[in-house]
């Protein structure tokens, strides 16, 4: 257990293990920037802007050490299997730990939690007469499985919320002893908001008030929120100071985050709908807990998943949802990868058979550059003269631009514009029709430009290795788009790679 004054149980040999010192480490802000009072930090300049939920605006990315830049992650609820709404906003942010990696030198420290106890899980545990443990724990391996399917980098620890109940249960009571937390006769505890004044709302702005609670609930305030539920008959509990119960979801990510990494955390994510009551509920619980001015640094909110002609997110709730093994069934995740990358991380996207397959088709003419080139490398694939200064000063343009792009909130679609002009330009050299072949060749420029065009997937975690499987795929998709007659040229750098694909088809 923990006192009341905040020295969470097992915090330091955790933040030990993961390179992050044994003191609390809190990070001095360096100086006050306008706009909800956002306190810009002290330390390593990445060299990226980035949407910062608490500002409304971009920010230059500053975390406290390169080598340990701190990350959490809000994890999955594991009662059913995970959907491509959930796929999208974690294969959006593992891009973004990737490019933060390795194009700006960042180590991150990821912590995720796992919630595994919830009305949800013990609802879908009754319906299938299984326990809730049991029921937690299939869907929580489903989850890493589904993760790995997608090609997404696990976080550097996983944090269960069942076990790590005694650390919420002194955070609980840290934040009774500071006055911002109140429990009551019937066994619950309620996070006092009219405590927090106008410190509250610095995510979305709004003030503590009525959000719809019943007038017959046994808080102070309608807008008061559970930090400890009572036990109810049949439900799973842990014994506390204010009787058997279990915790509230927002005290959860509180507590798991502070037990690593302390007062401070440089960047948190999750998908739009969490910023609010979410993490705007685990900043007023940090920030009272940790009696700091500002915890989270930076918020980084992705956009939701629709479904094209709907003004509706994918969700189980409104059961339009594609499982994420389904998806798989009928594409890679390679395509899905780059499907996330045509749109900005904190935009709604559309979700749609065309849409994949226009990413499928952009791969595949990435694909098929890297073997044409090569091919051409190798002196098997004749053209007429190269111009190679052209090549060189597109390559470097391609470089800066890329760089720009990702520099500026992880533009993706712009760096991807950027690789796929690239990509034009080396094809209309290819495509040069010689009638002299043996001529001479310029197979460095094409073996520079083939380099930086897989280094660049490769960073994004997408693979270009595979080329007889995606070649094969190009054929068959080729073919049948060729034979029902469907426009070829929609994508101006498919329009080459279609017509010299089909002679390749024999049609």
């Amino acid at each position: 257990m923990q006192s009341s004054r905040g020295a969470l149980v097992g915090a330091p040999l955790l933040r030990a293990a993961l390179g992050l010192g044994l003191g609390p480490g809190p990070r001095r802000a360096a100086s006050e920037a306008h706009g909800q009072g956002w306190l810009q930090p002290a330390g390593y300049d990445t060299g990226v802007k980035v949407y910062n939920s608490r500002t409304r605006r971009k920010d230059p990315l500053i975390v406290g050490s390169a080598d340990a830049t701190s990350w959490y992650s809000c994890g999955p609820t594991v009662y059913d299997h995970a959907h491509l709404g959930h796929a999208c906003s974690y294969v959006r942010f593992d891009i973004i730990r990737r490019i933060l990696t390795r194009v700006f030198g960042c180590n991150i420290i990821m912590v995720m939690g796992i919630t595994d106890v919830d009305d949800k899980i013990i609802r879908r545990a009754r319906e299938m007469n299984v326990s809730p443990t049991s029921l937690a724990n299939l869907y929580e391996e489903d989850f890493k499985q589904d993760m790995a399917a997608l090609k997404i980098l696990p976080p550097t620890v996983y944090l269960r919320v069942t076990e790590n109940i005694p650390q919420i249960i002194s955070f609980i009571e840290g934040i009774i002893a500071k006055g911002h937390a109140y429990s009551t006769a019937k066994g619950n505890v309620y996070f006092d908001l009219q405590s927090r004044g106008d410190k509250y709302g610095k995510l979305v702005g709004v003030a503590p008030g009525p959000v719809g609670e019943p007038v017959e609930s046994d808080k102070r305030h309608a807008s008061d929120f559970a930090l400890w539920k009572a036990a109810k008959p049949q439900e799973m509990f842990w014994a506390s100071p204010w009787g058997n119960g279990r915790p509230g979801w927002h005290i959860e990510c509180s507590t798991i985050s502070s037990l690593v990494f302390g007062s401070q955390l440089d960047i948190h994510s999750g998908g739009i709908d969490l910023a609010f009551p979410h993490h705007e509920n685990e900043i007023a619980q940090c920030e009272v807990f940790h009696q700091c001015k500002q915890w989270g640094n930076y918020f980084l909110h992705s956009g939701h998943l629709h479904v094209k002609g709907k003004e509706e997110k994918m969700s189980k709730s409104l059961k339009n949802y594609i499982t994420i093994k389904d998806f798989l069934k009928t594409a890679s995740p390679d395509v899905f990868r780059l499907f996330c990358m045509r749109s900005s991380y904190r935009s709604a996207i559309d979700y749609s058979d065309g849409a994949v397959l226009e990413a499928k088709h952009l791969l595949l003419a990435a694909t098929a550059f890297v073997e044409d080139a090569r091919a051409y490398m190798r002196g098997q694939l004749a053209c007429g003269p190269i111009g190679e200064d052209v090549l060189w000063e597109r390559l470097s343009h391609t470089k800066g631009a890329v760089k720009a792009a990702l520099a500026d909130d992880f533009d993706t679609p712009g760096a991807v514009d950027a690789v796929m002009d690239l990509i034009h330009h080396g094809n209309r050299q290819l495509k040069a029709v010689t009638k002299e072949p043996g001529g001479p060749r310029s197979p460095a420029v094409f073996g520079s430009i083939v380099s930086y065009i897989e280094q660049f997937f490769e960073t994004v975690g997408i693979s270009l290795a595979d080329r007889q499987g995606h070649l094969a795929l190009l054929h068959l998709t080729t073919l049948g788009l060729f034979r029902t007659g469907q426009e070829r040229a929609k994508i101006p750098i498919l329009k080459t790679f279609y017509v010299t694909r089909l002679s390749t088809c024999k049609v």
